[in-house]
């Protein structure tokens, strides 16, 4: 076999070091995130987004079609990471403990839309009344009614209309937290504890030969 000259490198030393899709796709909406933190989405063009990323422009279009596809992109992954967060939070409690279980869903809405509540806000633009058959708030609400078909099953509550207090639960508990962002409260553990107990008492099932 005939040897290399010296210094040759094979082909596939020549081959171009590229990150992984996924990686590309994710370091892509940061950059959109953070700028659109910064500097507001309208101000914001694609070249902003591909420069802060380090990427062509053809790799943003591989992805997105426009900015909008891209805002809508991050609404997704924002609901993947709340839901994410709030059931590390419940996954935390005992299997059986469904008042406990209610109590800290509630708590890591209240602290996680705190925490979050800039960029749901550029994300989530449009969401409440001009999209009110959204999927994202649907899969939280899916999430929330899970505990109180649980605590129900357990014979702990007995609500007649399940999914109507899960509503009342899930908008109250979002409206409630818009307050707090508003009056800037450094510590809203208190408060989402009172709110807790004023949803768990929505739940509480009533006394023998009480009229509901």
């Amino acid at each position: 076999m005939q040897a290399k000259p010296s210094g040759t490198k094979s082909p596939a030393n020549h081959r171009p070091r590229t990150k992984p899709a996924d990686v590309r796709l994710n370091e892509l909406m940061n950059a959109a995130e953070a700028l659109f933190l910064e500097k507001g989405v309208d101000a914001t063009t694609i070249s902003d987004i591909v420069d802060a990323a380090d990427v062509a422009k053809g790799t943003f279009y591989h992805y997105f079609p426009s900015k909008n596809e891209m805002l809508a992109a991050l609404g997704s992954r924002y609901t993947e990471h709340f839901l994410a967060r709030v059931e590390q939070a419940v996954g935390s409690c005992a299997e059986d403990d469904w008042a406990g279980r209610l109590r800290t869903w509630i708590r890591a809405n209240v602290e996680t839309y705190v925490d979050t509540y800039r960029i749901h806000d550029i994300v989530y633009t449009n969401h409440h009344h001009h999209d009110r058959s959204n999927q994202d708030k649907n899969a939280i609400l899916k999430q929330l009614l899970g505990i109180i078909e649980g605590g129900i099953s357990a014979g702990l509550w007995a609500p007649e209309h399940p999914r109507v207090v899960a509503l009342l639960i899930y908008s109250g508990v979002h409206g409630a937290t818009d307050d707090v962002i508003a009056a800037q409260t450094n510590n809203c553990t208190p408060f989402a504890d009172s709110v807790a107990d004023a949803c768990l008492h929505m739940l509480t099932k009533p006394a023998s030969g009480q009229s509901r």
